[in-house]
């Protein structure tokens, strides 16, 4: 009798190996707890069979206790130990983080885009004296930037032109980040990048491997289509990613936007919101397990989704107009839908991060308010000063900063760094919240044991939050605001 071998494919040996390897310490944990259990009932039963009745014999004395039960005690030690280690959440930092500064020459003033507005043939007076009056709104200065094929009267953006703007802004940044932590580039496992207006193949995270030459079995991941709020997703993922791939290992995450591709040539307003506001930015980060070289650690993250709901699905929203423009409408609705969502996330945050006094203090009002019936009475706001020294919410525009201070109580100091970041850089989508806290750390605002929540919202139409606490502040002020850090903060009231 002759016996017949099938040659398993490598990716089913590797599942394979794996649920061996589960079995056997599966196995194992389960032996060690039948030989515990059987060994302490043996003892138990040895006593009733001796007859011991008695009340003195019940409860042993220091003389009587036997080595077996010494041994017994450091065996169990040792296995709620083991489970505890193997079973409690790695704890996550950010090792350090690095911003994009673009050259001068990329500079696109604001007369520039009005300019170029009423030149172009595609944009009749109503769209050109609508972008006249956002930009007076806008809250930005002359100093943001764009990608070159944007400074045309015209612009046109292929795909080389897409490839080459992911280049300009991806590749500086991230050596930036390698100079900053001088690490050994095997040692990141992990790659998590986001661009949602330009998913190319191969993907902006196969760009980056191919330039850095990074290890063969790196875990990829490229996200898209969540705009503003993918880079505080894209942490939750290598936070996740990272408890359970070795201890020590290293997440390269890169956020950004490539807006070439996203430019609307068209006439409605509601498209046009984006050629105005969206500037070039983005931000590289290095996460890990291990403390070493550590400047932040991961404290808490939520997530929070309203797509179900469909006036949130469609409050930013790619499509075509009626000439077949492409471009990304943002709705009137969108102040009310982040409002709804980030009301929503506090209120998962809110018990994980706020004092006790503080949420007593919350359900007190809310049941005084229930008894009283009164549907004028204000709304009690948790004050999540009491939970965070410095915030960093995202600069979709004054309109959304001042919501989000209004809506959690802030003062102007506490949202200082989103509206110098907005008039400084424009609204740079998923990046901008990197920059607010460098602008924080420029002005040497952080000390060791702050606490930051960083806020992000984006299309779909998600709220995310993450918090962190500094372990290590920056040295001084470098990054993004070296250059320009002595003039601000300045006065933007009279622009918003």
């Amino acid at each position: 009798m002759h016996a017949t071998y099938t040659t398993l494919p490598n990716n089913m040996s590797s599942h394979l190996q794996h649920l061996r390897l589960l079995y056997h310490r599966a196995a194992n944990t389960l032996i060690l707890r039948i030989a515990i259990a059987t060994t302490l009932a043996g003892a138990v039963l040895t006593k009733v069979t001796q007859g011991v009745v008695s009340a003195h014999q019940i409860v042993p004395q220091s003389s009587a206790i036997c080595p077996i039960h010494l041994f017994l005690v450091v065996v169990l030690f040792i296995v709620t130990a083991t489970f505890y280690l193997a079973l409690r959440p790695r704890t996550v930092y950010l090792v350090d983080y690095a911003c994009f500064v673009a050259s001068s020459k990329f500079r696109y003033p604001k007369a520039t885009l009005l300019e170029h507005a009423h030149l172009s043939p595609l944009l009749d007076d109503s769209t050109t004296n609508f972008i006249a009056t956002i930009l007076e709104r806008s809250g930005m200065s002359d100093q943001t930037y764009v990608p070159p094929i944007l400074s045309y009267i015209e612009p046109y953006c292929g795909l080389d032109e897409a490839r080459a703007e992911a280049e300009l802004i991806m590749f500086p940044v991230i050596d930036e980040l390698f100079a900053k932590t001088c690490i050994n580039r095997d040692a990141i496992r992990v790659l998590i990048t986001n661009s949602s207006g330009f998913s190319p193949v191969p993907s902006n995270a196969d760009m980056i491997v191919n330039r850095y030459k990074l290890r063969s079995d790196i875990r990829l991941m490229n996200l898209s289509g969540m705009a503003c709020t993918a880079s505080v997703t894209a942490v939750g993922i290598a936070s996740n990613m990272l408890q359970v791939i070795p201890w020590g290992s290293y997440a390269l995450v890169v956020s950004t936007e490539i807006i070439g591709p996203l430019y609307y040539a068209g006439n409605m307003r509601s498209m046009q919101l984006s050629n105005i506001l969206f500037r070039m930015g983005s931000a590289a980060k290095l996460l890990s397990t291990s403390r070493s070289k550590a400047r932040f650690r991961l404290e808490h993250l939520a997530r929070t989704i309203t797509a179900a709901n469909d006036a949130a699905y469609r409050c930013v929203y790619q499509e075509e107009d009626e000439k077949g423009n492409f471009g990304t409408a943002l709705s009137k609705d969108l102040m009310g839908v982040a409002g709804d969502a980030l009301k929503a996330n506090i209120t998962v945050t809110g018990p994980l991060v706020l004092p006790g006094s503080e949420l007593l203090r919350v359900l007190l009002y809310r049941m005084a308010k229930k008894v009283i019936g009164s549907r004028r009475a204000r709304q009690s706001i948790p004050n999540f000063c009491l939970a965070f020294e410095h915030f960093c919410i995202h600069v979709g525009g004054p309109a959304v900063i001042t919501s989000v201070q209004h809506g959690l109580n802030l003062s102007d100091k506490n949202v200082e760094a989103s509206r110098m970041t907005l008039h400084r850089f424009g609204n740079q989508l998923s990046a901008s919240v990197w920059y607010e806290l460098a602008y924080i750390e420029a002005k040497g605002q952080m000390k060791k044991g702050n606490r930051v929540w960083m806020i992000g919202f984006g299309a779909g139409y998600e709220c995310n939050t993450i918090g962190w606490m500094c372990i290590q502040p920056s040295s001084g002020a470098h990054g993004p605001w070296a250059s320009c850090i002595h003039r601000y903060p300045v006065d933007v009231s009279n622009k918003v």
